[in-house]
């Protein structure tokens, strides 16, 4: 009795600490990552440029400045449009939902998943929406009254900003130690981002990483070393040493046969010189080559440039009458 009482008392125990590790490993799979929240933060601004752009392309062909006058309302209008239909009605920003992430009410004491309560939603927009036309509207305000006694109301409001800016580089760092309340507004409002549905422990191959990586150095490593090879010189220095095996030339390569194209261009030599051996360039081919490379050689013989010389009329007379 007393052996089946400690083989229960055994299997309960494990049985609890197995639980104890699963609710563990749900706790960290259920957290958002930093990166996460972040995504979420720069697809809400891309969304409201693109609505801007896709709503200023309406007034294309109207009179030029027609909402400059109003641009501070009618961006906060839009913005409220999106925030009705994003966070009011789906408790999550566009940004969110793309990420499978949404809002939770911080303040409820309830462990289970709690929406924002419709005062936060309200405050959200208060903070967010009207906090950014305060600003622009503000700027416009004063930029266009220059009086005494807009002085100190603009000393006033410049120290409001720059609290508020203090204020959120202070909670970006905490949020990034401890990751949660990415912004200054939803730690005040005690709202944060959690998972809609529980996330799946996702099971990376390593080997196909591994592989990319592998790859992915090699493009750059020949992206870094490609330029740095001169090919016309590895060309040459390979047709130097292809030269012995091949054997020598035919008696009849000489200077006089050989002035009858360029080595380079393969043309009839125009103002021919030589780099001193017996094959005859072009002076403009022989000139670029030896710009772009100074350790230019010689394609056929592999001989290094020496001097780059006209050539000898007699030669060049003999080589006329030939033909």
């Amino acid at each position: 009795m007393v052996r089946s009482a400690q083989k229960i008392i055994g299997i309960y125990e494990t049985f609890r600490e197995d639980m104890a590790s699963r609710k563990e490993n749900a706790k960290s799979a259920n957290r958002v990552l930093r990166i996460s929240q972040l995504d979420a933060l720069e697809l809400n601004k891309a969304l409201e440029q693109l609505v801007w752009s896709q709503f200023t392309q309406c007034f294309h062909g109207f009179k030029p400045g027609l909402l400059a006058r109003f641009e501070p309302e009618v961006k906060a209008c839009l913005w409220l449009f999106l925030w009705r239909f994003t966070i009011y009605s789906k408790n999550a920003t566009v940004g969110q939902s793309v990420l499978n992430t949404q809002y939770k009410n911080d303040f409820s004491p309830n462990l289970r998943y709690q929406p924002p309560s419709k005062n936060q939603k309200i405050w959200y927009a208060v903070c967010t929406i009207g906090g950014r036309w305060l600003e622009e509207r503000c700027y416009d305000l004063f930029r266009n009254h220059h009086l005494a006694s807009f002085g100190k109301v603009k000393q006033c409001v410049n120290f409001v900003v720059g609290l508020l800016k203090l204020g959120g580089l202070i909670n970006f760092l905490i949020f990034l130690q401890r990751g949660k309340f990415a912004t200054l507004t939803e730690r005040l409002l005690g709202i944060h981002s959690v998972f809609c549905k529980p996330q799946n422990i996702r099971e990376v191959g390593f080997e196909y990483m591994n592989r990319e990586l592998l790859w992915h150095g090699f493009a750059e490593f020949l992206i870094f070393l490609l330029p740095l090879i001169s090919v016309q010189k590895l060309k040459a220095k390979l047709s130097s040493w292809c030269i012995p095996l091949t054997g020598a030339p035919n008696s009849d390569n000489t200077l006089a046969t050989s002035g009858k194209e360029c080595s380079l261009c393969g043309e009839w030599p125009t103002m021919p010189h030589t780099i001193g051996c017996e094959h005859i360039f072009c002076y403009f081919c022989a000139k670029s080559s030896f710009l772009f490379d100074m350790y230019f050689t010689c394609p056929k013989c592999g001989t290094e440039v020496h001097s780059l010389q006209p050539l000898k009329s007699g030669i060049e007379m003999s080589e006329v009458n030939a033909l």
